[in-house]
C-alpha cells in the first residue's frame, strides 16, 4: 500500500476504532453511580441535526455544529436517521459501511465536545411518520420487523463499550395512533435485539400518537420515554406546507384562543403535556422532550413567549429537550424569519434573542 493510501485508510479507521477503544476504557473506569439510568434521564439540552433525516439529503454531520453547541453550553444531539441512507435498496439487510462511518464520525464529535449523541430511526424499515409510505408495514409484516431489528442490532454491536453517558438509542420516531399492544410488541422485539448485543445500552421509546402520549405498557422494559413539545400545533406549525390547512389558520397569539371553549396557555400545557408524563415518571421512567420548536412563519414575539412557558415547565419537571432544529426553519440559525434582525455569526444568521432565551433554561 502506498504511503498516501495508507494514511487515508488510517484516518478513516481511526474514527471508529479510536472512538470504540477509548470509550470502552472509560466505560470500565466509570463508577457505577455515574452511569445513566433510564429511570431518571439527565436534563440533556440540545438539538436535532438533520444530515441523515432523509436519503435525499444524506450528508456527513458537521463538526462546527458540535463545536458551537458546546461553546453555547448545550450537551445533547438527537440524530433523526433514515435507514435508506445506509441501506442497499435491493437488500434491506445489507448496510453500506461508508454511510455508517459518517454516523461514527458524529459519535466521535460528541465525544470530543462533551455532547451526548442520541440515535433515532426517523425512517425505519416499515415505518415513517412522513411520506413516502414504506412498502412493508413494520407493525404487521415480520420481514420489516426483522430488518429493523437487524439494523438496531448492528448499531448495538458497533457501539458496544461506548458508555450510555455518550450514546443512546431512540427506537422509532413518533409512532402514530396505534393500539398500544401493537407498539409494545414491536418495541420489545427491537429492545431484545439490542440487548442481545449490548445489555448496557440506554434505550428510549417515543410516546404514542406522534410522541404525545406516554406508554405505560413499556414500563417493565426499563426504557426512557420521549415526548414532544409541539402543542398547540397552531403555534408550532403555522403555515407549514406539510400540514394541510395550516395556511388558513389565523395568525397565532400566545396564549392561543382557538374558540370560546378552547384556549391554550401555560396551565393547559401543564395539564395535558406535563402531568400525564409525570404519572409515568413516578413508575420509574425517565422523560425527555425529543423534539420541539416553532416554524418560521409564527410571529417571533409569539414564539418566544410560548417557548418561555414550555421551557419553564420542562425545567420545573426536571426534563431535558432537543429543539428541532439548530440550523433551519425551526431553529435560531438561518431560520429566515421575516421579523428578526439577525446577527452575523461566523457566516450564519443568528437569532440572538432566541438563543439567549433557551440558554437560560
Amino acid at each position: 500500500m502506498k504511503r498516501r493510501e495508507f494514511l487515508q485508510f488510517a484516518a478513516s479507521a481511526a474514527v471508529t476504532g479510536l472512538t470504540t477503544t477509548l470509550a470502552a476504557e472509560r466505560q470500565r473506569e466509570q463508577p457505577a453511580k455515574t452511569r445513566i439510568s433510564a429511570s431518571k434521564l439527565p436534563r440533556w439540552r440540545g438539538f436535532n441535526l438533520l444530515e441523515k433525516f432523509t436519503a435525499e439529503r444524506n450528508a456527513p454531520f458537521r463538526e462546527s455544529d458540535f463545536e458551537w453547541m458546546a461553546e453555547w453550553g448545550f450537551d445533547f444531539v438527537r440524530l433523526p436517521l433514515s435507514y435508506r441512507c445506509w441501506t442497499d435498496p435491493n437488500d434491506w439487510l445489507l448496510l453500506k459501511e461508508s454511510a455508517v462511518k459518517e454516523i461514527d464520525q458524529a459519535v466521535e464529535f460528541g465525544r470530543q465536545y462533551g455532547i451526548h449523541v442520541n440515535l433515532n430511526f426517523h425512517r425505519a424499515p416499515g415505518y415513517c411518520v412522513n411520506p413516502p409510505k414504506e412498502p412493508l408495514d413494520l407493525w404487521s409484516d415480520p420481514k420489516a420487523l426483522e430488518a429493523c431489528a437487524h439494523h438496531w442490532a448492528h448499531f448495538a454491536r458497533r457501539y458496544k463499550g461506548i458508555p450510555s453517558s455518550q450514546v443512546s438509542f431512540d427506537l422509532l420516531n413518533e409512532p402514530a395512533a396505534l393500539p398500544e399492544n401493537t407498539y409494545a410488541s414491536v418495541v420489545k422485539t427491537l429492545v431484545n435485539a439490542i440487548r442481545a448485543e449490548d445489555p448496557e445500552r440506554l434505550i428510549i421509546a417515543d410516546g404514542l400518537r406522534w410522541g404525545r402520549d406516554p406508554v405505560p405498557s413499556l414500563v417493565d422494559l426499563g426504557l426512557g420515554q420521549s415526548t414532544r413539545g409541539y402543542d398547540p400545533m397552531r403555534i408550532s406549525h403555522y403555515k407549514a406546507s406539510w400540514v394541510r390547512g395550516s395556511d388558513q389558520w389565523p395568525v397565532p397569539t400566545w396564549p392561543l384562543v382557538e374558540n370560546e371553549k378552547s384556549t391554550w396557555d401555560r396551565a393547559r400545557l401543564k395539564q395535558e403535556r406535563i402531568d400525564p408524563w409525570q404519572k409515568l415518571e413516578c413508575k420509574g421512567v425517565g422523560i425527555h422532550v425529543g423534539e420541539w420548536g416553532a416554524f418560521q412563519h409564527t410571529p417571533h414575539k409569539v414564539v418566544l413567549a410560548w417557548m418561555r412557558d414550555c421551557l419553564e415547565l420542562w425545567k420545573d419537571a426536571g426534563w431535558g429537550w432537543a429543539m428541532w432544529n439548530l440550523r433551519g426553519s425551526f431553529g435560531f440559525l438561518d431560520s429566515n424569519r421575516k421579523d428578526v434582525t439577525y446577527e452575523n455569526f461566523r457566516g450564519r444568521k443568528l437569532d440572538r434573542e432566541m438563543l439567549e432565551l433557551i440558554r437560560g433554561f
